[in-house]
């Protein structure tokens, strides 16, 4: 009875007790009234319980696949940073060949330079966060050294690097006093329409009163070596001269050490000597004294003797037809008369960047330096191609020498120092082809920057014995040697990429803005005249002669203080790009015989345009080249760049602007990005 009576009373408690409990929460939440709020404890469910436990499941999966991600993406990422490091070591060592002692000191230079402002950075940095850039250091350990550290740098460091600033400063603006002169001088000739004139002109061939007699004997030269891609215009387009076949003599000196170009080249020699052309193939057995000692090996020939003057066209060279009738009547009644240097045009100018700022250089080379020169003083150096020379001169003055790697401007100085004279014709063209490779570039600009520094050392004794006036010795020393090819690249190179971020971390020491930025400026509109279409590349064009003054820089130490890459000959590569269609055009224009050697003419052509197939599936089946890094570009890179933050923090916009384009300038040639691009 009890016991019942207690089960009674004890539902009623718990019936009153959750009641109670009801209200209470009710009152504390009222909001919450709408709410289906359950304040049992009902038994599990197992649908739920289930499904709560595949969800943790399936987020451990994902979880686990997540993870999986990032750990196959760090493993790409490291994998690809590896692989990129040792491209980068494998593509920015140089080979054995190209190796020499002046450009592993200058790197290893720009490397210490590199390590010493970026630790300049830091320190400027940390001054900069402290405050000690606007107020006195602190005092302290940290500020005592800061402190001093300034004190040394006003006293010791920026009154050298300020008189060094100053030496360079003048030498910018005696050159470029001198290129003002020039284009002025170029203005004068355009305005009097100053041209040299011929004293007669030949008839056409296929005139009544044209006879054979009254046409001196030419002998023509084409030099090559291993030019796989280029040697079927060249000769085609010498054979094509309008000369009579009897007064001209065609020598192919080929110096290549590759067999099936040379059964290429005897084969195209074959085919216009079936045409009736006089043209011999001849090979050195000996391939000594590079272009230099090809010549002096043709010119002797026994033969040599019965001829009065030789031109001389590299491989890449198309002369026109009229090529001869239009440079050789100017050495009629002209006896002093050495040499007859016609200009270069470009057959792919327009092929990319770095062929159209090669195309700004060498239109001011030939509308300006050589026109001015040609003129005014009858002496410019020979550009070793696409000129007529006197093979008199080429006697008295000693012939060709092996003695540097600019064989052209040797001759042309020792000619001018036995008192002969040079005509230079702007109107008259020839055809030739530009580098696209930066590789191919920079080889070619290094042997033409030692090469004159070779000369100078081996000829400065000979200048000053010579017999020529005190007038042009002066000319000859400090205008065409000292001024224009060493003084140039010179303070081009220390006043913008040493000169310039050094005073970023030695205020003390200033470059004016009109030294870095508007004087430039002005020069570059100047040197951009003679080709007017290239206008919207002036920038490019500034940056980026400043980034080639490297290695121009380093091309001139080396033929200065006769380092051994400056005795290296690279023969500069080329793509012959318009070789097929010139090949049409020549096998068109190459008919003497009329219709009785159709068939002939029919076969060779065919088979040229076949060895033009053969070509191109050899270059697509063939080695493929990579592009590569090139260290001193990288470093110098990276050195403008920094110098370029610590301009940023001094506020100075000019300079920061400057230092940083050109750092790029620097990095996008460092990494090979301008010019031909190949996989």
């Amino acid at each position: 009875m009890s016991r019942a009576q207690n089960y009674e009373f004890q539902e009623w408690w718990n019936k009153h007790r959750e009641i109670n409990n009801l209200l209470e929460t009710s009152s504390e939440t009222p909001s919450s009234a709408s709410l289906n709020v359950d304040i049992r404890s009902p038994a599990s469910d197992p649908t739920v319980e289930k499904g709560r436990a595949r969800s943790a499941r399936q987020l451990s999966w994902v979880c686990l696949l997540r993870f999986q991600q990032i750990f196959g993406c760090l493993t790409y990422l490291t994998n690809g940073v590896v692989s990129l490091l040792r491209t980068a070591n494998r593509r920015i060592a140089s080979p054995a060949s190209a190796a020499d002692s002046s450009s592993s000191r200058l790197y290893r230079l720009i490397k210490a330079f590199l390590i010493t402002v970026l630790l300049l950075l830091c320190v400027e940095l940390a001054a900069y966060f402290k405050g000690w850039h606007f107020r006195p250091p602190s005092m302290g350990a940290v500020g005592f050294v800061y402190a001093n550290w300034l004190e040394i740098r006003a006293n010791y460091l920026a009154p050298p690097l300020q008189s060094l600033t100053n030496v360079c400063i003048v030498l910018f603006l005696v050159q470029s006093v001198d290129r003002v002169v020039l284009i002025l001088g170029c203005f004068w000739i355009k305005f009097r329409r100053v041209k040299p004139v011929a004293p007669m002109e030949y008839a056409a061939a296929d005139e009544e009163n044209a006879h054979a007699e009254d046409y001196p004997m030419v002998l023509v030269q084409i030099p090559m070596c291993n030019e796989r891609e280029v040697y079927q215009q060249s000769i085609a387009a010498v054979c094509i001269q309008d000369w009579p076949k009897e007064r001209m003599l065609v020598q192919v000196l080929d110096d290549s050490d590759e067999l099936n170009v040379q059964t290429l080249i005897k084969a195209e020699v074959q085919k216009w000597q079936q045409r009736g052309v006089r043209i011999l193939y001849r090979h050195r057995l000996i391939r000594t004294g590079y272009k230099a000692g090809n010549l002096k090996s043709a010119m002797s020939c026994d033969y040599v003797k019965d001829y009065e003057f030789v031109a001389i066209f590299d491989a890449d060279f198309q002369p026109g037809p009229d090529f001869l009738k239009k440079t050789v009547p100017y050495f009629k009644g002209n006896d002093d008369l050495a040499l007859v240097q016609t200009r270069w045009a470009f057959v792919n100018k327009d092929e990319n960047l770095l062929t159209r700022l090669q195309n700004i250089n060498l239109s001011f080379h030939f509308e300006v330096e050589q026109q001015v020169n040609g003129v005014f003083i009858n002496f410019f150096g020979f550009n070793g191609t696409a000129g007529v020379w006197r093979i008199k001169a080429l006697e008295e003055c000693g012939g060709w020498l092996e003695r540097t790697t600019v064989e052209d401007m040797d001759i042309a100085v020792r000619a001018h120092l036995c008192g002969w004279k040079f005509i230079y014709l702007n109107d008259v063209k020839c055809l030739c082809e530009l580098p696209e490779s930066y590789e191919a570039y920079k080889k070619q600009q290094h042997r033409w920057h030692s090469g004159p520094m070779q000369l100078f050392r081996l000829c400065f004794v000979d200048i000053l014995r010579s017999k020529v006036s005190w007038g042009k010795k002066g000319n000859l020393i400090f205008l065409f040697f000292l001024l224009r090819k060493l003084i140039l690249p010179f303070y081009s190179f220390t006043l913008f990429c040493i000169i310039l971020p050094l005073t970023m971390f030695l205020p003390e020491a200033q470059l004016p803005a009109w030294v870095v930025c508007y004087v430039p400026g002005f020069m570059s509109i100047l040197n951009i005249l003679p080709a007017p279409r290239s206008f919207p590349f002036i920038v490019p064009y500034l940056l980026f002669e400043n980034t080639m003054s490297v290695t121009k820089f380093n091309a001139m130490i080396s033929g200065l203080f006769r380092f051994g890459s400056s005795y290296e000959w690279i023969v500069t590569k080329k793509l012959g790009r318009s070789s097929e269609t010139d090949l049409v055009a020549f096998e068109k224009e190459s008919d003497p015989l009329g219709e009785n050697t159709s068939l002939l003419h029919k076969s060779s052509s065919e088979s040229g345009l076949e060895e033009l197939s053969k070509l191109e599936m050899s270059k697509k089946t063939g080695k493929t080249r990579k592009n590569r890094l090139y260290r001193k570009e990288l470093a110098l890179a990276f050195i403008l760049l920094t110098a370029s933050a610590r301009s940023l923090m001094s506020a100075q916009g000019i300079h920061f602007y400057f230092l940083l384009f050109q750092g790029i300038s620097f990095l996008v040639v460092g990494l090979d990005l301008i010019g031909e691009q190949v996989s």
